[in-house]
């Protein structure tokens, strides 16, 4: 299984040619993250630590999204493998039907009681006032943008990555640009603030569903079957359920979970600081995982191909562990590199750019070295959990080896440091990372055990 790469000529070359448009599309959608944090701290700390509460729930929003995807890759991937394009149309028509529906609710739910949402995530009301005309319109955002993300996942899980690359390109683009426009009121629109970087998200996401709609009348890859887009069928009803279900709960409860890490940091005694320092750390952090995401996705689409090609069980075993292996070795690369740039780049001209001072950037000095060393576990759980075992069809236990370790171990321990014993930033920041290091050898065991793998096309699965 070690010399899988070595026997596989161009291996590494076909790895990153899977893996580097993917990469850019996550650096262009996490860049537009810090943009947006960028030009919402221009109006102020209060500004900004109301964005980054009202984005506790939409982060939720962001977490379904992907765990749709995420399930429709794991059938995807296997179906393109067999070469079976109307079963894709099929697994595209259900995705999009129940992710629409669960956006739909949740974007009403955070329209008509925005204030009421945010009062449950931090214990300053005045930024729940402040935040809830952006929590009022994100969410609609979200509807478009799992339509988008659900033909995305389907153009990425047979193999034409760039597809994403382009179209989430144009609408961060045409983001950045709005939000100029209609945060600051420029070129004579009006100033609307936080609500207008939501109103900007809002336009961008609908142009890019726009795009997704008109590139999938015209492809060639996956040509359109309105019949079987349209009427799926309740056999693929019941295998989207069976192998998306694990995957969607486990993106919710993740999400959730990295959710109530910014809420433990909201009723700190400092919570407007940690807010701040949060936000920032957060989107630098994501920044600087984009190659292991863009790895992990690689890692699914070649895993899931070779499974639907009904490759052996050891050939199978030997293209995951490489694959592993390499994510790690990436991850640990760029670790070094980003905990090396705390000093001579991010405290004297990152934070101040974001009007990160005194306390402020202390905490986020904290937050960024423990964010950064844990680089390569993350990098481990991405490849180990979206990747391999999810494409293997062992949706149950990636879910229960993604989330025990957060809700078992990190959030108590957080929560412990940060509010009972008040240990201060470094504690809190290093009890934030023990998740990865729970979760690295957990994964590992499963993995080696070779019991994850799963044709989810079989007529019995």
């Amino acid at each position: 299984m070690s010399t899988y790469a070595h026997q596989r000529p161009g291996f590494y070359r076909q790895v990153w040619k899977l893996s580097l448009p993917m990469i850019l599309q996550n650096l262009i959608t996490f860049s537009l993250g810090l943009i947006d944090t960028f030009m919402v701290s221009q109006l102020g700390n209060e500004e900004m630590a109301a964005v980054t509460t009202a984005n506790v729930p939409v982060f939720l929003l962001i977490s379904i999204v992907f765990g749709v995807q995420s399930g429709l890759g794991i059938l995807v991937s296997q179906y393109w493998g067999k070469g079976d394009v109307q079963s894709i149309n099929r697994a595209i028509g259900v995705a999009a039907m129940v992710g629409t529906a669960i956006t739909v609710v949740l974007a009403v739910v955070f329209a008509l009681w925005p204030v009421q949402v945010m009062d449950l995530l931090s214990n300053r009301h005045d930024l729940s006032l402040l935040g809830a005309p952006y929590l009022r319109i994100i969410g609609f955002s979200y509807v478009f943008n799992m339509l988008s993300s659900i033909y995305v996942s389907a153009q990425r899980s047979v193999e034409n990555g760039s597809f994403g690359m382009k179209v989430f390109g144009f609408s961060t683009l045409l983001n950045t640009g709005l939000n100029y426009l209609l945060i600051f009121g420029k070129c004579g629109f009006p100033m609307l603030g936080v609500a207008g970087a939501a109103l900007a998200t809002l336009l961008a996401r609908m142009s890019e569903c726009i795009i997704c709609v008109v590139c999938a009348v015209r492809s060639k890859t996956i040509p359109l079957d309105l019949g079987a887009l349209l009427r799926p069928g309740w056999d693929m009803l019941r295998r989207f359920v069976k192998y998306s279900s694990p995957v969607i709960l486990n993106e919710m409860l993740w999400g959730l979970g990295n959710s109530m890490l910014t809420v433990i940091l909201g009723y700190t005694h400092n919570s407007m600081e940690m807010l701040a320092a949060n936000a920032v750390i957060g989107n630098l952090s994501r920044l600087f995982l984009v190659a292991c995401f863009g790895l992990g996705a690689a890692t699914a689409v070649m895993v899931g191909k070779v499974i639907g090609e009904g490759r052996d069980h050891e050939e199978i075993m030997g293209l995951g562990g490489a694959l592993l292996r390499f994510n790690v070795i990436v991850g640990g690369v760029i670790a070094l590199v980003a905990v090396l740039l705390v000093p001579v780049l991010f405290r004297p001209v990152i934070f101040p750019m974001f009007k990160l001072y005194g306390e402020t950037a202390r905490i986020a000095t904290a937050l960024a070295v423990a964010s950064f060393a844990g680089i390569p576990l993350h990098a481990h759980g991405i490849s180990a959990v979206t990747g391999v075992l999810r494409a293997g069809g062992d949706v149950v236990w990636s879910t229960v080896l993604d989330i025990v370790p957060q809700w078992l171990v990190c959030l108590p321990l957080t929560a412990l440091v940060a509010l009972v014993l008040q240990w201060g930033c470094w504690p809190i920041a290093i009890a934030m990372q023990v998740e990865g290091m729970v979760k690295m050898p957990l994964c590992t065991i499963r993995y080696r055990s070779g019991k994850w793998i799963h044709d989810v096309t079989q007529a019995n699965n």
